[in-house]
């Protein structure tokens, strides 16, 4: 990011989130596999086959349950460009980190021998399997957060007996994030009609510093006030909405063919 344009880059940035968020909500509205089921059955599905890639320990099983998370994210409407971007690359670059020492440090049978470290096959199974674990579990748990709506997922939760403190603490969380983006954009949006060519480093720097601080300032005050605004609109923990959850034929069936195929991949997957 060239510091000449450092203003311009941040509410790039935050155009861009908010409109992601949005593309989020188009897609949850669409004709696709997932949305044709009930947010509960969604959620309970995705759940039973995030437990078993969780537990399972072939890589035969767990492959075959990426492709089937793919295939369903194909289904459900979302882009291989956009699990490649915002899942794939992002959960190769955590998930490798983690996984680097195990390649290094796990004893067993030597492929490669430098400077007194050697990579062992041992080591490098079980970096892939860590790896192909996480890249399945986070490419199900996205497309099931894509393909619902967020209101649907609290309230799926609850049908869980989640406790209304946690439903409260994620509702807060999501409606906060996108305030705090708003705040931040309209911060930096003023500051930006009021400059006169291209800042320094030092002067973005002491910029952004006093920046953030006005911004933590004005998130304390935020906070309060959306959960009264909350509180004002009825909420008090348990998500009300206008159409009530209904299961059918296709809902009973869907959640069955969910449960037997995790239950028939974790046992597979010893």
């Amino acid at each position: 990011m060239s510091r000449h344009y450092f203003v311009e880059s941040t509410l790039r940035g935050f155009a861009q989130a908010l409109s992601r968020a949005l593309a989020s909500e188009q897609l949850a509205t669409r004709r696709g596999l997932l949305q044709a089921f009930d947010p509960r059955v969604r959620l309970f599905g995705v759940l039973s086959l995030v437990v078993a890639t969780t537990i399972s320990r072939r890589f035969s099983v767990i492959g075959f349950l990426f492709a089937w998370a793919v295939l369903m994210a194909l289904a459900s409407g979302i882009r291989l460009r956009t699990l490649a971007t915002r899942v794939w690359l992002i959960v190769l670059g955590f998930t490798g980190v983690i996984a680097l020492p195990a390649i290094l440090i796990t004893p067993g049978n030597t492929v490669v021998a430098f400077g007194g470290l050697s990579l062992t096959e041992q080591g490098l199974r079980t970096a892939a399997l860590l790896i192909l674990r996480v890249e399945t579990a986070v490419t199900l748990t996205t497309t099931l957060v894509l393909c619902t709506r967020w209101t649907h997922i609290l309230k799926s939760l609850r049908a869980v007996r989640v406790p209304a403190e946690v439903i409260t603490m994620l509702a807060m969380t999501h409606r906060y994030i996108f305030l705090f983006i708003e705040t931040a954009g309209q911060m930096f949006e003023s500051r930006q009609s009021r400059m006169i060519g291209a800042l320094s480093g030092p002067e973005q720097r002491r910029m952004a510093s006093r920046t953030a601080g006005v911004l933590l300032s004005k998130s304390i005050d935020l906070s309060e006030e959306v959960y009264l605004a909350m509180l004002s609109r009825g909420f008090r923990g348990d998500v009300q909405l206008i159409s009530e959850f209904r299961m059918r034929a296709l809902d009973y069936f869907g959640l069955a063919a969910c449960l037997l195929l995790a239950g028939t991949t974790a046992w597979m997957g010893r």
